[in-house]
């Protein structure tokens, strides 16, 4: 990409995972804190907690516009990513994405056609495209509970 429409940056200081991350235009400012499952004390935010909401709102938004595409009428969408961290059989650490797409009141072929279409348009999904594990599940019936991970 030669020519981004928009670049978001933001610096961490501190300790990294237990540190700080603000973005240069101040709108983000926050503490980070490990996950209680990873030692820590849980009492702010973590990198995985900013990915799953970032890449739930991009996928979100390429939703809608497969959705616009295809002339199917949404109501009451929604996206709920699950980010995990763990080892890796080399010792380093990796991430596994689950994205669980709601789409009450639609048929399960159209709601998975969207789906699909969707991570075929969202930045995130184009980012992680054979670098980590994302599972992707379409649910028409918005009582079901996220895909775990």
């Amino acid at each position: 990409m030669s020519d981004p429409l928009y670049t978001a940056t933001a610096t961490s200081t501190g300790n990294g995972r237990s540190g700080q991350v603000k973005s240069d235009g101040g709108r983000l400012d926050l503490t980070l804190a490990m996950p209680p499952q990873m030692g820590g004390s849980g009492d702010g935010t973590n990198p995985e907690e900013l990915f799953a909401a970032g890449f739930s709102a991009c996928f979100h938004s390429a939703l809608l516009v497969a959705a616009r595409q295809d002339g199917v009428a949404l109501t009451g969408s929604s996206v709920t990513t699950s980010v995990g961290i763990g080892p890796r059989e080399n010792g380093a650490f990796g991430l596994s994405v689950a994205l669980r797409v709601g789409l009450p009141g639609l048929e399960q072929e159209v709601a998975d056609r969207l789906a699909e279409r969707a991570h075929q348009i969202c930045p995130y999904s184009n980012a992680t495209r054979g670098n980590i594990p994302v599972e992707l599940v379409a649910v028409t019936d918005a009582a079901l509970e996220p895909a775990a991970l």
